[in-house]
């Protein structure tokens, strides 16, 4: 049960992240980010964009926190998955 939970944790992380540089590419396009996916993709990926667009600012016409945001991402899903295996093992699961 506990490699279920991991599993399905790691599909989550997986997805969001996908969604994170489906909604960096299709800023390039007008037309995605006026459709109805790419709205629903903005709106569950700009909430955590949106925290590093505070900080680092775009220079010029390029904007570096996607980039940050994903590296981030990458160490926060290693985080959590891992404390959530040893929390598992903890509780004997």
């Amino acid at each position: 049960m506990g490699s279920n939970i991991l599993l399905i944790g790691n599909y989550v992380f997986e997805a969001y992240y996908w969604l994170i540089l489906i909604s960096i590419f299709g800023s390039w396009f007008p037309q995605f980010q006026s459709s109805k996916v790419g709205v629903w993709i903005t709106k569950l990926v700009e909430p955590y964009l949106g925290l590093f667009r505070r900080f680092i600012p775009p220079l010029g016409p390029i904007d570096f926190s996607p980039i940050i945001a994903i590296f981030a991402f990458r160490f926060i899903r290693q985080f959590a998955l891992e404390g959530l295996r040893q929390s598992l093992n903890l509780i004997g699961v």
